[in-house]
């Protein structure tokens, strides 16, 4: 098969698309014939050297996929050759085929087609099990999300406003901020002209919102503390403001406040399982009934990698971009 390879750890040059082994098919997994695969952060973190693959996973970058079951490992239920899927993926989505545990494999939720299907699972699964089974946002809080245009952030507000919460969201710029008040976000705050902890602060007379989802990390901690309620959870996704800081541990106690850090990658194949499960429970009706949908910026063919990375490093999209074999 087709797969893209890292040749050396650099720029979005050093990918190369090459022939390489098919997948081997454990007792466990299904095979899938990979229709897209989705762009996520950590694909350019694994690109430069900084995030390697779990041990035993694809060396190939891709963290999500849709397509066609066309081999099941003889363990497996539940799942037949033929079966259209998309799936969460510890590697190896940048490929003609991937095999994975048959537990993060999802059915393609009514209304969406097989390519868009690609862009669900880790955002899916990220924003439930950080959002949701983490930080337990409930009907009638209010939820902050950094990075309202992104693949997590276009989802995030989605569920969350389909969940009954009150939505603010940060960007950089006017065009995704409104496109951000088109998905239903509350409040939408320009980072790069206004200071979001006042913002916060004057939309909620003063309290705060009761759950953050922060991809930025060391730049945004302390201002972040500063715009939680009582009771407030921040979890942090993303280290892309750095990963060292002081805090003042004493906005802490005043306001019982938690601090949680969480990835999906390193987690082993039964919690991902049971986060999959999750998801396909309150996540995938909602899909159904036309409350959240995904959001594809561009699809690039395979062999167009190294553009679809420099897309993604511009910052220019909204939402997710797709790689196409």
């Amino acid at each position: 098969m087709k797969a893209i390879v890292i040749t050396t750890g650099g720029g979005p040059e050093v990918l190369q698309l090459q022939q390489v082994e098919d997948p081997e098919l454990k007792d466990d997994d299904v095979l899938i014939k990979v229709e897209a695969t989705a762009l996520n952060r950590a694909d350019t973190l694994q690109r430069k050297g900084s995030y390697p693959p779990p041990k035993g996973a694809s060396p190939y970058p891709g963290l999500e996929c849709s397509g066609t079951i066309q081999a099941v490992g003889k363990n497996v239920l539940g799942w037949r050759v033929g079966d259209q899927v998309c799936a969460l993926l510890s590697g190896g989505g940048y490929a003609e085929k991937v095999a994975v545990p048959a537990g993060q494999v999802l059915p393609i939720p009514l209304g969406v087609s097989l390519k868009e299907a690609a862009g669900l699972p880790e955002v899916a699964c990220t924003v439930w099990s950080t959002v949701f089974m983490m930080s337990r946002l409930s009907a009638g809080e209010t939820f902050l999300v950094h990075g309202g245009s992104s693949g997590i952030g276009t989802f995030a507000i989605q569920i969350a406003k389909s969940k009954g919460a009150t939505v603010f969201v940060t960007a950089g710029n006017e065009e995704k901020l409104a496109f951000c008040k088109r998905l239903g976000a509350d409040l939408c705050i320009n980072y790069k002209t206004e200071d979001f902890v006042a913002h916060v602060k004057e939309e909620t007379g003063g309290k705060g919102v009761d759950v953050i989802l922060d991809c930025i990390g060391a730049a945004y901690l302390q201002r972040n503390l500063d715009s939680l309620n009582f009771d407030g959870r921040l979890c942090i996704i993303g280290l892309q403001g750095g990963a060292v800081t002081e805090i003042k541990l004493n906005t802490l106690f005043p306001k019982r406040l938690t601090v949680q850090g969480a990835a999906l990658r390193p987690r082993n194949p039964e919690n991902k399982a049971m986060v999959v499960n999750e998801v396909e429970k309150n996540v995938w009706p909602e899909i159904v009934a036309g409350k959240v949908k995904p959001i594809i910026y561009k699809s690039f063919p395979l062999s167009e990698a190294v553009e679809a990375h420099k897309l993604m490093e511009s910052n220019e999209h909204i939402g997710k971009i797709l790689l196409v074999p």
